[in-house]
C-alpha cells in the first residue's frame, strides 16, 4: 500500500497525536497533562534500524528522557521498542543496551514497558523481559496483543515463570497480522481483548488496560468491580503481588496522546489511574505514515480529525 500525503498536512496531523519533535516538547505536554491528573509513559520514535550506532542514539536519548522525567518531577514511565535498541542486528549488544536503561530505571524506581511490535519479534520481545527479570530487574513488562491467537498461552507461560511479578499492557494491536495467526475483524478483537484482560486479572498480574474503545473500557470496568478492584481499594486478589510504586491498584487505563481526552478526565474524575501514551521525535513523518500503512483504518480518524476536530478534543 502506498501512502501519499503532503507532509504538511501529516504535520499538521501529528501535532495532535506526536508531542513533537524534542524531548522539551514531551516534557511541556507531560507538565501540562500534569495537572489533569495524568500520568504518562514517554516513546522516543523510531523502531527497527540498520545500524548500531542508531541504537546508541536511542540508548543515550532515552538516559535524558529519565534525566528529564526526574528533573521535572513528572508521574511517568518508559516505553521502549527492543528492536531500537539493535536487538536484531546484534543480539548480544541489544540486550546490553537494554540492560543498560532498564537499570538506570530501576536505580529511580522508574518502570520500563516493551513494546511489542509485528509478529517477527513477539517471541524476543516477551524473552528480553523474562531475562530482565533474570537478572532481577523486575521494573519491566511486555505488551501483548488481543488480536493475536497465541496471547492467552502468553499470559499462561508468563505467569508460570514470573507469577505476580507480571505486568502487562494489553492492547488491540495495530499491526495487521496475517489472518492465519491472528482475528481481523471488530468483534473478535474485542471479544479475545476482553478474555486477555480477564485472564491476566485472574493471574496477579498489574494490567494495563490500554483501549480507547468502549467495549472493552466497559468490560474491564465491570471485570475490576467482579474482582473487588477499583480507585482507592487495595488490590483485593490473594495472588496479587505488593504494591508497586507509581502504579494503580493492580491496573490501570492508559491512552494514546490526543486520542479520547474526555473519557481519559472521566475515568480520572472517578479515581481511576489513566496514563498518557508520549510519543517524540524527530522520527514524526515517518511514525505518522507507518501507521497509516499498518492499518489504514486510521485514514478514516484522520480524515475525521481534519474535517471535524471538534469530535475528538485532547
Amino acid at each position: 500500500m502506498t501512502i501519499r500525503m503532503p507532509r504538511w498536512f501529516v504535520g499538521w496531523v501529528s501535532r495532535r497525536y506526536v508531542a513533537g519533535p524534542k524531548l522539551e516538547d514531551a516534557v511541556k505536554v507531560m507538565s501540562r497533562l500534569s495537572k489533569e491528573g495524568a500520568c504518562f509513559t514517554v516513546d522516543v520514535l523510531g523502531e527497527e534500524i540498520s545500524t548500531l550506532e542508531e541504537a546508541q542514539f536511542f540508548l543515550e536519548e532515552y538516559q535524558r528522557v529519565v534525566t528529564a522525567i526526574i528533573d521535572n518531577n513528572l508521574d511517568s514511565n518508559l516505553s521502549i521498542k527492543p528492536t531500537a535498541f539493535g536487538l536484531l542486528l546484534d543480539r548480544e549488544r541489544g540486550m546490553e543496551n537494554i540492560e543498560a536503561i532498564v537499570k538506570m530505571a530501576h536505580g529511580h524506581d522508574m518502570f520500563v514497558r516493551l513494546d511489542m511490535e509485528d509478529h517477527r519479534v513477539t517471541d524476543d520481545t516477551i524473552q528480553v523481559m523474562l531475562e530482565m527479570h533474570e537478572k532481577g530487574l523486575t521494573n519491566v513488562g511486555v505488551v501483548l496483543q488481543g488480536r493475536l491467537f497465541r496471547s492467552l498461552d502468553d499470559i499462561k507461560e508468563i505467569k508460570e515463570k514470573i507469577g505476580q511479578n507480571a505486568d502487562y499492557r494489553i492492547c488491540k494491536g495495530i499491526y495487521l497480522e496475517p489472518e492465519s495467526i491472528s482475528h481481523t475483524s471488530r468483534q473478535p478483537i474485542i471479544q479475545a481483548t476482553n478474555d486477555c484482560i480477564d485472564s491476566m486479572l485472574d493471574a496477579g498480574a498489574y494490567v494495563g488496560i490500554a483501549s480507547h474503545d468502549y467495549p472493552v473500557i466497559n468490560h474491564a470496568l465491570s471485570a475490576l468491580e467482579k474482582r473487588g478492584m477499583g480507585p482507592n481499594i487495595p488490590d483485593p486478589r490473594k495472588n496479587a503481588g505488593p504494591a508497586r510504586k507509581q502504579k494503580g491498584p493492580g491496573y490501570e487505563f492508559q491512552m494514546l496522546l490526543g486520542v479520547r481526552g474526555p473519557l481519559r478526565r472521566k475515568l480520572t474524575a472517578k479515581g481511576h489511574r489513566t496514563r498518557v501514551y508520549i510519543p517524540y521525535g524527530e522520527k514524526w513523518y515517518e511514525y505518522s505514515i507507518r501507521r497509516l500503512k499498518e492499518n489504514p483504518t486510521i485514514g478514516t480518524q484522520v480524515a475525521k480529525a481534519f474535517l471535524m476536530p471538534w469530535t475528538n478534543r485532547p
